[in-house]
């Protein structure tokens, strides 16, 4: 078997053209999945059982099914409700942009609630039993001393959400929308040539994988830059 090195040459830019797409989905899901965890941990951690209750079955249901299913179930099933139909999230619903924005979101945010929590329980106790001590109040200490070093805490694992986050963007392509997996799949239907096509869109992925992870190994390091470092 021998690979068509032009036709790998003439697919990236082809693939490219789906990127913006791609960084779109990727931004308004991590951004709304994002503001979802930190509404669900707010539940979670409230200490009232019917809330912390409901939070932790919506976790399990979307951590514990593949992304895929979420997509077709929001993407095909519920337009088959009449409520739905009627309701003022149809606008939103009746696109493949909109389902796919949807089920990314809700997604992440599952995810992202559990690393927002893992955070938030990995202060120091001491350091909120002493700002207590001295008289600083609950949202205060929450605000100055648990969320400053609960967001360190949580990077490197946030990273790896957006990673896989990024990686699932390319599930939209099945439900019709034409991002850079999109793209890919047309061009091998014109082309028989997988192997090409689906090489050069690995690259793709791999080299927005690299940026991703370099930026935040960037914030990390500006925000650990007052942390000692003990030999």
């Amino acid at each position: 078997m021998s690979f068509d090195i032009d036709l790998i040459l003439d697919s990236i830019p082809k693939m490219l053209m789906g990127i913006g797409l791609t960084f779109e989905l990727l931004f308004l899901s991590l951004v709304l999945g994002t503001v979802l965890g930190i509404f669900l941990l707010i539940l979670r951690i409230s200490g009232r059982w019917y809330l912390a209750a409901p939070t932790m079955v919506y976790i399990y249901i979307f951590r514990g099914t593949p992304i895929l299913v979420q997509i077709f179930i929001i993407y095909y099933g519920l337009p088959q409700l009449e409520f739905v139909r009627d309701s003022i999230f149809w606008p939103i619903l009746r696109e493949p942009f909109g389902c796919a924005i949807v089920a990314l979101s809700l997604n992440s945010g599952a995810y992202l609630s559990e690393i927002f929590r893992g955070g938030v329980l990995g202060v120091d106790r001491g350091l909120t039993e002493a700002a207590a001590a001295l008289g600083i109040s609950v949202r205060q200490r929450f605000i100055y001393i648990t969320s400053p070093i609960a967001i360190r805490l949580c990077l490197p694992a946030y990273s790896n959400d957006t990673v896989s986050l990024m990686k699932s963007t390319a599930l939209a392509s099945t439900i019709t929308l034409l991002d850079m997996m999109g793209i890919a799949r047309t061009i091998v239907a014109e082309t028989y040539a997988p192997y090409e096509v689906f090489i050069s869109l690995m690259v793709i992925y791999l080299v927005i994988t690299w940026a991703i992870q370099r930026t935040f190994a960037w914030i990390e390091k500006r925000m650990s830059r007052h942390v000692r470092r003990e030999a």
